[in-house]
Order: structure tokens, then C-alpha cells, then sequence
């Protein structure tokens, strides 16, 4: 099996009048990602490590904020966009690993919501999605709750 690796990172600074959406899941909270899709720092750090598999930049130039079709739109349709494109290419995913960092709220409660939302749009078992939660021990900006960050990585594999 032909394996390759893929590293994704993502940043969004925290705004009152948004959703929280991390996972696919709607996070009771006052703040929310500004962005021109929903913001799902997740998801987006998720797409970056698949892209990066691929050969390709980041979610910002396959889904440009210029582009209206974009504007508030789901980004569990930009993965499935993406794992499209993956299993075109003859790949599959083995495994992905994240680390979402934020002060609050506390995300371990929805951590299986979470698993539920992306594992059948990835085609992996919950066993094989790992979701961390860190906090950045009040230091930066992620750590005054401004913003909150996440990064991914992701393994596929192509039979030949």
C-alpha cells in the first residue's frame, strides 16, 4: 500500500454573533468563528491535511472567501468535496489525528457528535478519527478566548 501524510492547520478569531461550529456540530457558546463559510476550524484544518496529500495549497485557494457560492456554506460539503477528489485520485483514509485548541468551551462532550458527523463522510471507523481538545492555558489570544485553532493529520492510502 502507497501511503502518504497530509498536515493541516487552521486559525479563526472569535466573534460574538456567530455560530460555534467545529466538527459538523453546533457548540453551545456566545462566540463563534467569523468567516466567510461557517468557520469550522476543524473541518478546514481537516480539508488543509487532505489537500496537502493531493500536492495541492490550502483550503483558502481551492474555496476562495472572494467567491460567493462560498459564503456561509457548510464546510462538511468542502470535505465531502474534497474526499471526492481523494477517492478519484484512488485513495482512501487510514487515519486522522486532530488538535483543536481553544480556552472554552470544554468540547469533550461533543467530541462523539463530532466523530459521528465526519467519520462516514471519510469512510473510517470513530476508532480512526482522533479529536483532542486543548486549551492554550490563557496565554495569546487563543488562550483570552479571541481565537481558536486546530491542526490535522491525515494518513491515506492507495492500493496499486
Amino acid at each position: 500500500m502507497n501511503l502518504k501524510v497530509g498536515l493541516g492547520y487552521d486559525l479563526h478569531r472569535l466573534v460574538p454573533g456567530r455560530p460555534l461550529i467545529i466538527g459538523g456540530v453546533k457548540i453551545p457558546f456566545e462566540l463563534g468563528c467569523l468567516a466567510h463559510s461557517d468557520g469550522d476550524v476543524l473541518v478546514h484544518s481537516l480539508i488543509d491535511a487532505l489537500l496537502g496529500i493531493k500536492g495541492e495549497g490550502d483550503i483558502g485557494q481551492k474555496f476562495p472567501d472572494s467567491d460567493p457560492a462560498y459564503k456561509d456554506i457548510s464546510s462538511l460539503e468542502l470535505l465531502r468535496q474534497v474526499m471526492q477528489e481523494i477517492k478519484e485520485a484512488g485513495f482512501s483514509v487510514v487515519n486522522v489525528d486532530s488538535v483543536v485548541i481553544l480556552e472554552k468551551p470544554k468540547l469533550a462532550p461533543f467530541i462523539p457528535e463530532m466523530k459521528t458527523s465526519l467519520c462516514p463522510i471519510l469512510g473510517i471507523q470513530p476508532e480512526n478519527l482522533g479529536i483532542k481538545a486543548k486549551t492554550a492555558e490563557k496565554l495569546g489570544e487563543i488562550g483570552q478566548s479571541q481565537a481558536i485553532a486546530c491542526w490535522t493529520v491525515a494518513l491515506v492510502g492507495h492500493t496499486e
